[in-house]
């Protein structure tokens, strides 16, 4: 066996659980077309309840699992940010719009030199 087959334990399994999943999917969405006339209320839940149930048996897969996984190890590590006070937000957006202010009027005047140096080289003006 090679090394692809061995880490795919229930690959056809996983094909028809994700074929189910979009049926569901595709069935939310043109059920709620077809039943354009009824509520908007009940037509809402019946989509939420569509996605849910795809929501569970997408979960049931490989890679379903491996991407719940991958959720709960980011969650994990968002708790370990060091976020920056208020003070350190403001700070830094202050810095950030007088460094934009500043290289902007450095640029306008550089355009604005080399538009006067080629005009001059080149006989034309606007």
């Amino acid at each position: 066996m090679n090394a692809s087959t061995e880490n795919q334990p229930s690959g056809s399994l996983d094909s028809l659980k994700w074929g189910v999943t979009i049926l569901i999917l595709i069935g939310a969405v043109v059920g709620n077309y077809i039943y354009g006339d009824q509520s908007v209320l009940i037509r809402a839940i019946a989509v939420v309840g569509a996605i849910i149930v795809a929501g569970l048996i997408a979960i049931q897969t490989v890679k379903g699992r491996a991407a719940v996984d991958f959720a709960k190890e980011a969650r994990t590590e968002i708790r370990k940010v060091v976020w920056p006070t208020r003070q350190e937000a403001v700070q830094t957006t202050g810095i950030v719009i007088v460094a934009t202010l500043i290289m902007s009027v450095i640029l306008w005047g550089l355009d604005s030199v080399l538009f006067e140096v080629v005009g001059f080289i080149t006989g034309l003006k606007v």
